[in-house]
């Protein structure tokens, strides 16, 4: 699933040809002022149609026009800028990522692709280039889904695909999306508004952080994404018996925690032993009733699986099931077991990790492709255009916590690339009627 075209020497002569990181040094001044922006002052948390949303929103909207491009906050609170191409009103390729965080975020994760999208168009401004096409810059408002639960609703409602029932959704003081939406300017009976047409958008391409520690490993500053892996989710819980711990002998005991242990490692030794990129999280357990000196009656967790094909990960959902189920049986443990989410693998297409290679191969770096274990709004944007992504090394792999970080060289080695793809940009022929 990973492989490299070029060798280290190649990769380190790259590294150490970084030009005068003049990209880099915009981009780092404005993650961190953007950073600033949170609703709590000792950790980044900036979540969906809050007031620090909005100021944030309002801060790229001004970098956005300085760059050159008209823009606007859209019917679900996506920030859209454009840049006009040689000829008034063409397609665009469309460039973007996320600006919502987690809780207690790391600064990286989605600025860096808005904010560099931003840059590059910048540097086209400042030499007064035009393109044969417009270059559009999205970013999307609700990626992490932290509010309401529901992930992409930006990128969802652009692609046409937003689903109206989470306006009922309320977040954790009661407030429903609907409400939310009011409050923060917008009209929730208008997000249709903010949907596109395929026939408006040349492609989708996405630079993002790896959230990993692959590209360090390769010592590599860029690297191509060939696919987002799809991801199901389920919810388990195994009855058994409650009881005193010193006069239940250990033979007849119906332990629900013993047996969520025995289904967790099966699901830890399972996804080692595959060697195609799957990967298992058990996140969440809980155990009831969660004395000392009390055997658990019932244990509830969650199960995360992921890998870079659909059919690989529902074989291995299937085969994870069935070793579960064969554990609670000879436990005498009931077992209830619900599907909570799945989403398809969303495959990069091949004419624009092309580009995208060339693009590093033309900076100097080695060409190394790897999978997405993350979620991104690509898996959204699929539905109404071809998808590519640009990862960026990022320190230690880490992602979701305050340390995560990207060096200021990676950082302009990111843009460049990121600049040479679309300077360079050559669309996908279309069939004739395609709409």
């Amino acid at each position: 699933m990973l492989r490299s075209s070029r060798d280290g020497k190649l990769a380190e002569m790259g590294a150490g040809t970084v030009h005068d990181a003049s990209l880099g040094k915009e981009i780092v001044r404005r993650i961190n002022e953007l950073a600033a922006i949170s609703e709590e002052s000792d950790k980044l948390t900036r979540i969906y149609l809050s007031k620090e949303l909005r100021a944030a929103a309002d801060l790229i909207l001004g970098w956005m026009r300085e760059a050159g491009m008209s823009a606007h906050l859209d019917a679900i609170g996506n920030v859209c800028g454009r840049y006009e191409g040689e000829r008034p009103g063409a397609p665009c390729l469309m460039l973007g990522s996320h600006y919502d965080t987690v809780r207690d975020a790391g600064k990286w994760d989605g600025p860096l692709g808005v904010i560099t999208a931003i840059s590059c168009v910048a540097e086209l401004n400042r030499r007064g280039k035009r393109l044969p096409f417009a270059i559009e810059v999205v970013g999307f408002a609700d990626e992490e889904g932290v509010r309401f639960a529901s992930t992409l609703l930006g990128s969802r409602a652009v692609a046409g695909t937003f689903d109206e029932s989470v306006l009922n959704t309320r977040d954790r003081d009661g407030v429903s999306m609907r409400d939310a939406l009011v409050q923060f300017g917008l009209d929730p009976d208008h997000i249709g508004a903010a949907a596109r047409a395929r026939r408006e958008l040349l492609a989708y391409l996405e630079l993002h952080i790896e959230q990993g520690p692959v590209l360090e490993a390769q010592n590599l500053p860029v690297g191509v994404v060939t696919a987002i892996a799809g991801a199901t989710r389920l919810a388990a819980r195994l009855t058994g018996m409650a009881g005193h711990a010193g006069t239940v002998p250990m033979a007849l005991r119906r332990d629900a925690l013993a047996g969520a242990a025995e289904c967790i490692g099966a699901i830890e030794q399972f996804c080692r032993t595959d060697e195609d990129g799957l990967v298992g999280t058990v996140g969440y357990i809980q155990a009831r009733p969660g004395a000392t000196n009390v055997i658990p009656g019932e244990v509830s967790f969650t199960i995360d699986m992921r890998a870079p094909s659909d059919m690989h990960r529902k074989r291995a959902v299937a085969d994870v099931v069935r070793q579960i189920e064969a554990i609670a049986k000879r436990r005498q443990l009931a077992l209830q077991l619900d599907v909570t989410h799945e989403n398809r693998t969303a495959p990069c297409a091949p004419w624009l990790k092309d580009q995208i290679a060339q693009a590093i191969g033309a900076e100097g770096f080695g060409v190394f492709e790897l999978p997405s274990g993350a979620g991104h709004d690509g898996m959204a944007m699929i539905d109404i255009a071809d998808v590519g992504m640009i990862f960026v090394r990022c320190r230690g792999g880490i992602s979701h916590h305050p340390d995560e970080d990207v060096e200021l060289a990676d950082a302009d080695a990111g843009a460049r690339v990121l600049l040479g793809v679309i300077e360079n940009f050559r669309p996908r022929e279309r069939s004739a009627g395609a709409g």
